[in-house]
């Protein structure tokens, strides 16, 4: 049996894990971008076929398994195509996998028959013709970052997970820990290449760019926030910031050269519950104050990691460009900031390398930790004393197995110049991504871990049926945190629709794409729109 002491010593959380990024090599060989239809064929695999277990149990969560007819690995989005075509004629259930990190059964669903792989399309290349960098939609954060940074000195601001598929990822919004100084990734989208299932019932390939007279310019929009696999199958993404221009090296963010990484932690052995508060509301306000456009700290990224007591400490994981003269002065008064009256003396942790070496945490081993339950959304304002004293009850509760966190990502500065409809992600005014996570290892004990981050999400947020919905302290959702309890009346009791926790006022725009776009709802799971 594996210990929770054990498992949580080594691996924190999906965000927030603190072991070194070992570099990720890309393949030899790798098809142009986007592939010629016909050079290389698509691989069908079916029921008794030995690759077959390996791939539809690439998921993240283990309480949900893929059990499809047939799983495509495709090249090209012409083969996307004529797997969508399939489905249709022979009214199969689609879904898409890239990276395989989603946390609900978004994908691993026994309803999908047939699940089309995107893993073997890698590539990293630039695009003369578009005058943007083409990555394809398989390709992991890990693979994008080395390809971008080795080959021209750039990067996008994404996640910390070098195993996290970027199909998902960017149709997400997703962010990391440049994104306070550079804004959220799909800030930097130009173009996405979408396989679409029109009202003729056929399907069809579209490159829809972010261009004012772009006929298609509201797909794209629809991929910078709406999540993965309910409007259509991306298979390409192409980056440039808006306004750049000069060679390829001048038309995304570059990342520092090097990078400052710091671990605080605090031993639960002596953190009372007065102290713990005091942390929390300490890092809550120092945020408040420091996570305006402009900020000095828009360099820094900090998660604070409130694991459960039986883990042995509490966390505050920090990245700062170490290029820097500012930097040591700035990252030791946030320390202090954060630290003062807590009542326990934390142990620092600091090193410096260069940005590959520590911009990225390997993909956590669970072990047998692999069955899990999570949910997210945003914070305008710190947690109140209520709140915080609800999230102490449940990380110190000793009567369920799991290994509980609450993880409160640094958000603000550079993401919220942009406007709410400027992207289908619309939480643009908040200073923290939250996160409530519970991983457990016996099926035995679903029920009982499940309750547990219920219990946990709904006392935090019982002012508001029990979700973060959005108000003066809370900005709702993120599609890229998904749970499928938000449809379910009996946990959401807010009386607000799903889609508006996480979508707010772009709620209906995105609805009319999907009817645009996917009339027949051919692309669809448990949290995608229906057609109008």
């Amino acid at each position: 049996m594996v210990s929770r002491r054990s498992f949580l010593g080594s691996a924190v959380a999906v965000a927030g894990a603190t072991v070194g990024f070992s570099t990720l090599s890309l393949p030899t060989a790798m098809a142009a971008p986007g592939g010629t239809p016909g050079s290389t064929p698509e691989v069908i695999l079916r029921p008794g076929d030995a690759r077959y277990a390996q791939l539809a149990g690439r998921g993240y969560n283990s309480r949900f398994a893929a059990t499809p007819d047939e799983i495509w690995l495709v090249h090209n989005a012409a083969q996307v195509e004529k797997a969508v075509d399939q489905a249709i004629s022979q009214g199969q259930r689609i879904t898409v996998r890239s990276g395989g990190h989603c946390f609900e059964n978004l994908v691993d669903d026994p309803h999908f028959r047939l699940l089309v792989d995107l893993s073997e399309m890698r590539s990293v290349t630039f695009d003369p013709e578009m005058n943007a960098f083409c990555v394809q939609a398989g390709a992991r954060l890990g693979e994008v970052y080395q390809a971008l940074y080795e080959g021209w000195g750039v990067t996008v601001p994404g996640g910390v997970c070098p195993e996290v598929g970027v199909g998902g990822h960017v149709s997400g919004g997703g962010y990391g820990p440049l994104s306070r100084r550079y804004g959220l990734v799909v800030d930097h989208l130009h173009a996405v290449e979408v396989v679409v299932a029109g009202r003729g019932g056929k399907a069809r390939t579209i490159v829809a760019t972010r261009n004012a007279g772009d006929p298609h310019r509201d797909l794209w929009w629809a991929n910078t926030g709406g999540g993965g696999g309910g409007f259509g199958i991306v298979t390409r993404f192409w980056f440039r910031t808006p306004g750049a221009t000069g060679p390829a090296r001048s038309l995304l963010p570059k990342p520092p050269a090097r990078v400052r990484k710091t671990v605080v932690s605090w031993p639960w052995d002596g953190l009372t519950e007065q102290g713990f508060t005091r942390l929390v509301r300490n890092h809550g306000a120092w945020h408040a104050a420091n996570s305006a456009p402009g900020s000095a700290y828009a360099t820094l990224h900090s998660s604070l990691q409130l694991n459960s007591s039986v883990v042995g400490s509490v966390q505050l994981e920090i990245r700062m460009d170490a290029t820097l003269a500012q930097t040591p002065a700035l990252h030791d008064r946030y320390i202090r900031a954060v630290s003062a009256g807590v009542g326990v003396e934390p142990t620092i942790d600091i090193t410096e390398g260069n940005w590959l070496e520590l911009a990225l945490v390997p993909t956590p081993s669970y072990g047998e930790y692999t069955r899990q339950k999570s949910m997210g959304g945003h914070l305008r304002k710190p947690l109140n004393t209520r709140q915080i004293a609800a999230v102490y009850r449940s990380l110190t509760d000793s009567t369920h197995y799991g290994a509980g966190m609450v993880y409160l990502a640094a958000y603000g500065c550079r993401i919220n110049t942009v406007a709410s409809s400027a992207t289908a992600i619309p939480q643009r005014d908040s200073i923290f991504k939250l996160w409530y996570s519970n991983n457990w290892a016996d099926p035995a004990h679903d029920e009982v871990e499940v309750n547990w981050i219920r219990t946990l999400r709904t006392n935090v947020h019982g002012a508001t049926g029990g979700f973060p919905v959005p108000n003066g302290q809370q900005d709702g959702g993120y599609i890229n945190y998904p749970d499928i309890d938000m449809r379910d009346p009996a946990q959401n009791t807010s009386g607000v629709p799903w889609y508006s926790i996480i979508w707010k006022d772009n709620y209906p725009r995105l609805q009319q794409v999907k009817n645009t776009y996917d009339p027949h709802n051919v692309f669809r799971h448990g949290l995608s729109l229906d057609p109008l």
